[in-house]
């Protein structure tokens, strides 16, 4: 694993998969749509491990033999039946409310870079009230490019006001990897998430942990004199 910065401005994060789970109220949406469409919902794991590549990804667990004109022309439906029930069932992941404080205790900045479609990211963190602690929020539409391209964070990076090789991009798939690195930033990828299939290791990271808390001991409460 590479060094970490000796000096750390701001860490951010991918939202699905690394922050929250979310997976429930995704899988929740699909069921839905599949009484709708008169199909058999597919298994709650084979949705969840794709849930990272988005909307399209997890219709395709349903409705693949219709093609892909199909999958777009289900895309509204989904989306409306998944903002219904934005944050029922989903949770931040153990540990990662205690990371954020601590982030916030020692003063760095921290934020959020999705392929999330922007109003269901600015929903769902004003419901869990995340909206006003993070210092940038970057989603899947408010560029005209998305992660792997750097571009994503490099914007974070500027609206929250942090260097971007004293930041720290944190992830829970490979597009995040390449992403933050393009961007330059040290990259973290994590193996509590939807991994998309895939194994941490094998994305070429500068560092892989395990849990939230490996990542909040990178960052120690000062001590009053």
């Amino acid at each position: 694993m590479k060094p970490r910065p000796a000096r750390i401005e701001g860490v951010l994060f991918d939202l699905d998969g690394t922050l929250l789970d979310s997976a429930p109220d995704l899988y929740t949406a699909l069921v839905r749509q599949c009484a709708e469409e008169g199909v058999a919902a597919p298994d709650y794991a084979v949705v969840r491990e794709v849930v990272s590549r988005g909307s399209r990804a997890i219709l395709r667990c349903a409705f693949a033999d219709r093609g892909e004109p199909a999958i777009e022309a289900l895309v509204p439906r989904y989306l409306a039946l998944y903002e219904a029930l934005l944050a029922q069932d989903t949770h931040a992941f153990d540990g990662v409310e205690a990371l954020l404080a601590q982030l916030e205790a020692r003063g760095i900045r921290w934020g959020v870079v999705t392929n999330k479609p922007g109003f269901l990211t600015d929903a769902l963190l004003a419901r869990l009230g995340w909206d006003a602690r993070a210092a940038a929020v970057v989603s899947g539409d408010t560029l005209a490019v998305k992660k792997p391209d750097p571009a994503p964070v490099r914007l974070a990076c500027e609206r929250a006001g942090i260097d971007p090789a004293h930041s720290v991009f944190v992830g829970d798939d490979r597009r995040d990897v390449i992403a933050g690195a393009a961007a330059g930033l040290y990259t973290v990828a994590v193996r509590w998430g939807y991994l998309d299939g895939g194994n941490p290791d094998d994305w070429q990271a500068d560092c892989v942990i395990d849990h939230p808390d490996e990542l909040s001991a990178w960052f120690p409460a000062e001590v009053s004199a």
